[in-house]
């Protein structure tokens, strides 16, 4: 759902892979690493299926499609030594850096053929708190099926184009975009326990809005357990009740930037 024309050689961004009805499938950073050779980082979801998915689409162009299994990802909350930014960089070794920082609070992603490091929870809990403060859903193999880029707020991480050629659902996100008829969007809060994906929203006793994906604060929140994406009505009156979620209360937080490429 992205221009991939628009990258050059060593430069990624945000995209996203949609149903002919406009709804959310997978999203991934989608990394351009040469002329002929294009990379898809997902953090969520199943690579095999995705890849069933887009191989439908491919008729007389010379396209290979394959699920890389020598490659391993190691991320770090430590600033990159060449990447920045959308740029990518490549050492003599083949591994690959990418830059998931936000420009102030370092964060790097290596991967690398038969590069290994300890899984570290905490250090993934806090990787998937970071996503979510900077409005990067990540709902874990529960999917995304039910929104569309609007409604996920993917136009702040710039994960989506109405101008270039056709593509799946490419249809329904030019007609919501250029008829302005965008009307919810992506809403951060902290809780105290994290609730189930597509769980309901209720503003008082009217549910307004659902759970688009949660996790452990991390230290991302205050006094809380738990951060809390959800996708809720653009405008609400400013004496509107507060916002629950089985019960629990829901307090809100701005979602940060700087994490768009």
């Amino acid at each position: 759902m992205s221009d991939v024309a628009s990258l050059a050689d060593g430069q990624w961004q945000w995209s996203g892979w949609l149903s002919p009805k406009g709804r959310v499938q997978a999203l991934f950073a989608l990394l351009r690493t040469g002329p002929e050779s294009i990379w898809l980082l997902l953090p969520d979801g199943d690579a095999g299926a995705l890849k069933a998915a887009m191989e439908r689409f491919v008729f007389r162009s010379k396209v290979k499609l394959r699920v890389p299994g020598e490659l391993s990802l190691c991320g770090s909350f430590t600033a990159p030594g060449a990447a920045s930014g959308a740029m990518a960089a490549t050492d003599a070794g083949g591994r690959v850096e990418l830059d998931l920082g936000d420009g102030t609070s370092p964060r790097t992603l290596r991967i690398c053929p038969g590069c290994s490091a300890p899984a570290d929870s905490a250090a993934l809990a806090r990787w998937r708190a970071f996503d979510l403060v900077h409005g990067l859903p990540r709902p874990g193999p529960d999917g995304l099926e039910a929104w569309t880029p609007q409604q996920l707020s993917l136009d702040r991480l710039h994960a989506y184009s109405v101008r270039k050629g056709c593509y799946p659902g490419q249809e329904i996100v030019a007609r919501t975009h250029f008829l302005g008829q965008a009307k919810r969007g992506l809403g951060l809060f902290a809780a105290d326990s994290a609730p189930a994906v597509e769980a309901q929203v209720m503003e008082g006793e009217r549910a307004i809005g659902t759970v688009a994906s949660a996790a452990a604060a991390a230290g991302e929140a205050d006094g809380h357990a738990a951060l809390v994406l959800a996708v809720l009505p653009l405008q609400r009156p400013a004496d509107a009740p507060g916002l629950a979620v089985d019960g629990m209360p829901l307090v809100p937080l701005p979602l940060r930037d700087g994490l768009a490429r």
